[in-house]
C-alpha cells in the first residue's frame, strides 16, 4: 500500500473518530462511525488473501449492520420524543436497541463473534488499530449516553464477556487471538461500570489502551504471531521479552502492575453498590484471563535463564517499527502505582 493511501485512510480514521467524539446529533455520529468503517476496510484486505478477504467481509458486515441499527434506534427515539440529541435519549426500546447495536460494534459478548477470526486474518498492525482506535468512537457514544442504557443488560453482558473472555482464550495458540479474547474480556469490565460510575470507565478505557498497544508493539518487534514464536523469542530479544512478559501480566491484573488498579476499583464500586454476584463473576473470570495470560508469559521466558535454545534467526532483532510510541505506553503499563489507595 503506497504512503498516499495510507495516509489518506490514516487521516480518515481519525476524522471519522473526531466526528463522533465531537457531535450532538445521531446523524453526525452516525457518519463518523460509517467514516471508520470504510477507512479500516482496505487496511484490512490490502494483504490479497483469502483470510484477509474474508476478515474485511466480517467486519464490514459486522459494522454495517451495527451502525444500521444506530440509527433505528435515534430513528426510534426522535420519532416518539422529537429530538436527535444523544444525550436525550429517552425511549427504552431505543435505549436497548442502542446497547445491543455498541455492543456489536465493540465485540461485547455475545455479539463477539466477529472479532477473534477478523483479527486473525489481519495483520499485527491493523489488528492493533482494530482493538484500540475502533474503540474509541463507540465508546464515546457509550460515555455520552450512559445515564440512559439499561443497566441490566450491561451488566450481563459484561458478566458475558469477562467469562467468554477468559475461557475461550486459554485454548489457543495464536497470540492475535489471545489478544482478541483479552479485548473481549476488558470490555466486559468497562460495560459492569458504565451506568454506575462513567468515571471508572473511563479510566479503564485509558489504561487498557495503554496496555494493549504496548503489547502490540512488542509483537511486532518480535515478529511473534502464535506460541512457539514466543518461546523462541528469549534468545533472540531477551530484554524486550521480558517487558513483554510484565505487558501481559499488567494485562492479566496482577498487582502490583497498571492492570490490577481498574479491576480493583470495579470491583469495590460494585460492591458498594451491592451488584456483588457480578463482582464474584467478575473476578473469577478474571482468573481464567490470568491463566493464560501467564502461559504466554512462561513460554516466552521460560528459556530466559540457561539461553541454549537453538534457532536460525540472528542473536539480535534489529528494530522494525518507529518504537517512540512505545517507550511512551510502556512506561504506563508497567508502572507500580502506589496512588491507587489515594485514588480509593
Amino acid at each position: 500500500m503506497s504512503p498516499t493511501t495510507t495516509t489518506i485512510l490514516i487521516s480518515s480514521l481519525a476524522t471519522g473518530t473526531i466526528i463522533t467524539a465531537s457531535s450532538h446529533h445521531w446523524l453526525m455520529a452516525w457518519a463518523g462511525l460509517e467514516m471508520n468503517t470504510l477507512a479500516i476496510i482496505p487496511m484490512i484486505s490490502k494483504q490479497h488473501h483469502p483470510r484477509a478477504t474474508e476478515a474485511a467481509t466480517k467486519y464490514f458486515l459486522t459494522q454495517a449492520a451495527a451502525s444500521a441499527t444506530i440509527l433505528f434506534s435515534s430513528t426510534t427515539n426522535a420519532w416518539q420524543t422529537g429530538t436527535w440529541d444523544i444525550i436525550n435519549m429517552t425511549s427504552p426500546t431505543a435505549n436497548m436497541l442502542l446497547t445491543v447495536a455498541l455492543a456489536m460494534k465493540l465485540g461485547l459478548a455475545p455479539m463477539h463473534f466477529w472479532l477473534p477470526e477478523v483479527l486473525q486474518g489481519s495483520t499485527i498492525k491493523t489488528a492493533l488499530i482494530i482493538t484500540t482506535w475502533q474503540k474509541l468512537a463507540p465508546m464515546t457514544l457509550i460515555f455520552m449516553t450512559s445515564n440512559t442504557l439499561p443497566t441490566t443488560a450491561l451488566l450481563t453482558m459484561a458478566m458475558v464477556s469477562t467469562l467468554l473472555g477468559g475461557w475461550a482464550g486459554l485454548n489457543q495458540t495464536q497470540t492475535r487471538k489471545i489478544m482478541a479474547y483479552s479485548s473481549i474480556a476488558h470490555l466486559g469490565w468497562m460495560a459492569a461500570i458504565t451506568t454506575i460510575m462513567p468515571d471508572l470507565l473511563a479510566l479503564n478505557l485509558v489504561l487498557y489502551l495503554f496496555m494493549t498497544t504496548s503489547m502490540f508493539y512488542m509483537l511486532i518487534l518480535l515478529n511473534s504471531k502464535n506460541i512457539k514464536d514466543m518461546a523462541t523469542s528469549p534468545t533472540t530479544s531477551p530484554t524486550t521479552t521480558t517487558l513483554a512478559m510484565l505487558t501481559l501480566l499488567s494485562l492479566g491484573g496482577l498487582p502490583p502492575l497498571t492492570g490490577f488498579m481498574p479491576k480493583w476499583l470495579i470491583i469495590e464500586e460494585l460492591t458498594t453498590q451491592n451488584f456483588t454476584t457480578t463482582a464474584t463473576i467478575l473476578a473469577l473470570s478474571a482468573l481464567l484471563s490470568l491463566f493464560f495470560y501467564l502461559r504466554l508469559s512462561y513460554s516466552s521466558t521460560i528459556t530466559l535463564a540457561p539461553n541454549t535454545t537453538t534457532t536460525k534467526h540472528k542473536w539480535r532483532f534489529k528494530p522494525t517499527i518507529n518504537t517512540t510510541l512505545l517507550t511512551t505506553t510502556l512506561p504506563t503499563s508497567l508502572l507500580m502505582l502506589p496512588i491507587t489507595p489515594m485514588i480509593c
